[in-house]
């Protein structure tokens, strides 16, 4: 059921963490995402992503997000990039100014249709067709750069079947992919099936499980369901009642997202990604829980 032999952790071996942050729409909303970056750093994650619109609509906010990670902070970023809607040349290019600002890992993915999740996915026909020929096309061009991709425990709402899409991550490791993460899930049971079935396959990259803790019990539902993520009947349960109560959400969110990634650790995964949705303080309590203190110390959880 767990991940490898991995021993539970110990006091010497304590989970890494990451953050995935997006890039902000407005000043207010970029002060409070500096904020939440100040917040976190101190807790010392191995790196922290920044995610890309669709259709690269973002692409100078998500840049010019990530040039300022580097510059005013010791955080590592990480990139996101899709190849939807974009020739290859204007990929290349954004990878090549990465590279050239110092960024050393990009998070390689597909990218949803340019009509929104529902309709079909078309390739720009100058594009790339694939997550698995944008790795590709960025370890050539750049060998020594780390690319994560994208993995789904309940399957890509697009793929036939999980088998399909167990041989599309493996395509994107055969490409030079260097670790995964998976879509969000509430299930642990999910992860630790879907991690068997990975490794059957002879895929042997990390599998980095994707935490969302819920800020907002609506929104995270409707999310999971563009998402073709499962919401369990008894997490719905636990947010009954309470839509006009976010002191008493805040401490159920907590509750169960520190239970989970717990659950987990006992079980030997070691590192945790969080969706932080652009918000410090679950997160930041959720580390804590798991023993990880500012600054990089760590104690027993």
């Amino acid at each position: 059921m767990s991940d490898t032999n991995s021993p539970a952790p110990s006091q010497a071996h304590r989970p890494s963490i990451s953050f995935e942050f997006f890039p902000p729409k407005t000043e207010e909303m970029e002060q409070n995402l500096w904020g939440v970056i100040n917040r976190l750093a101190p807790l010392a994650p191995d790196f922290v992503s920044v995610t890309y619109g669709a259709g690269g609509s973002t692409r100078e906010r998500t840049h010019s997000t990530i040039k300022r990670i580097l510059d005013e902070t010791r955080l590592v970023p990480a990139a996101h990039l899709t190849c939807v809607d974009a020739t290859r040349a204007d990929v290349d290019e954004v990878v090549d100014r990465y590279h050239e600002i110092g960024v050393r890992h990009i998070v390689a993915l597909r990218g949803d249709p340019s009509g929104g999740i529902g309709t079909s996915y078309q390739a720009h026909p100058q594009g790339y067709q694939s997550s698995a020929d944008l790795v590709s096309a960025i370890r050539s061009r750049h060998p020594e750069m780390e690319v994560t991709v994208s993995a789904y425990p309940e399957k890509h709402p697009e793929s036939a079947s999980l088998d399909a899409d167990i041989d599309a991550l493996k395509a994107k490791v055969d490409a030079g992919a260097t670790r995964a993460i998976t879509q969000f899930f509430f299930d642990n049971d999910l992860y630790f099936r879907y991690l068997d079935r990975v490794r059957a396959a002879g895929i042997a990259i990390p599998i980095v499980p994707g935490i969302l803790p819920v800020q907002n019990f609506k929104l995270a539902k409707n999310f999971a369901t563009r998402a073709g993520a499962t919401v369990p009947d008894w997490l719905a349960e636990k947010f009954e009642g309470l839509d006009d109560d976010a002191d008493t959400r805040r401490l159920v969110a907590a509750t169960v997202a520190a239970g989970q990634v717990q659950k987990l650790a006992k079980h030997g995964v070691e590192h945790f990604h969080f969706y932080t949705m652009n918000r410090a303080d679950l997160v930041f309590a959720i580390s804590h829980i798991l023993g990880i203190r500012p600054n990089g110390t760590q104690k027993a959880a």
